[in-house]
């Protein structure tokens, strides 16, 4: 799952809004297919959450799902490019997928669940499951703890959605206003509804409790290892790990209040294994 939190509802208006609208004759067009600019011969292209920019210079998304599989191409040494997109112009409905180079004998999206196997195939990396029994575990611990607390953190505390969240995933969709207020409001009840799957009540503090202790299982299982698992080369986990830690301590995205990355900080190895692997971009 995206961490749009609900990338199904993103397009979905609340029912105030959905009664004006009612007014008028509106249609309601299928996903786009992906279009024929964005098909080049010999090149794999991933489509992930970015501006225009950062993917002509090939930057991190600001996206966690798509960055934690970006990263992990990079890895494992997949040649790619980048193409801005979005959850509504997926031919899956989600973001990543990959269209893979030609020639090949269709262009059938990969979507994020198949990458690794895709990946794998490509370049016969091992399988970084069967490396450890532990993997899931900890796996855990990203996939609920931490990115429990970095949906609040992120669409939750209001001064953030309006600095962050606001300016990279509800303005580039559209410039009309109404329609801004509307995808708003959506993202920022998705990542309640789904905070409370686990939970009775949203409590900050408890999220926040949550992610520490997983900062700091995490930082023991990494020791003075420079790739989790004792790995001689990143993998599939020290991507997923990535995929949060870069974000959150990346001051460009211009966080107002970012308690997860001062609890971030009292792991030092965690810090340097984030900038270790950001030399990969």
């Amino acid at each position: 799952m995206p961490d749009t939190p609900e990338s199904n509802s993103f397009f979905t208006v609340p029912a105030p809004i959905k009664h004006l609208f009612d007014k008028f004759p509106l249609t309601v067009y299928p996903a786009n297919e992906i279009p024929q600019r964005c098909r080049h011969d010999n090149v794999n292209q991933l489509f992930v959450f970015t501006d225009a920019l950062g993917a002509r210079q090939g930057r991190p998304s600001f996206n966690p799902q798509c960055l934690k599989w970006q990263a992990y191409l990079k890895f494992v040494g997949i040649d790619f490019e980048i193409t801005s997109s979005n959850n509504h112009a997926s031919p899956t409905g989600a973001l990543p997928f990959l269209i893979p180079s030609l020639p090949t004998d269709a262009l059938s999206p990969i979507p994020s669940h198949k990458l690794q196997k895709w990946a794998i195939e490509q370049v016969h990396c091992e399988e970084e499951q069967q490396l450890n029994l532990r993997f899931e575990v900890y796996a855990s611990l990203i996939d609920h703890r931490i990115r429990n607390a970095w949906l609040y953190m992120l669409y939750l505390d209001s001064e953030n959605f309006d600095a962050v969240a606001r300016r990279l995933y509800v303005n580039p969709a559209t410039s009309n206003l109404l329609v801004r207020a509307a995808l708003g409001h959506q993202l920022q009840q998705a990542a309640r509804d789904e905070l409370l799957k686990t939970s009775r009540y949203i409590d900050a503090a408890d999220l926040e409790g949550d992610a520490s202790g997983a900062f700091e299982a995490l930082s023991t299982l990494l020791g003075e290892d420079e790739h989790f698992f004792g790995r001689p080369n990143p993998g599939l986990f020290d991507a997923s790990v990535f995929a949060y830690t870069h974000l959150i301590l990346d001051k460009n995205l211009g966080w107002k209040r970012n308690r997860l990355g001062q609890l971030l900080k009292g792991h030092p190895n965690l810090v340097q294994h984030r900038d270790r692997l950001l030399k990969f971009f």
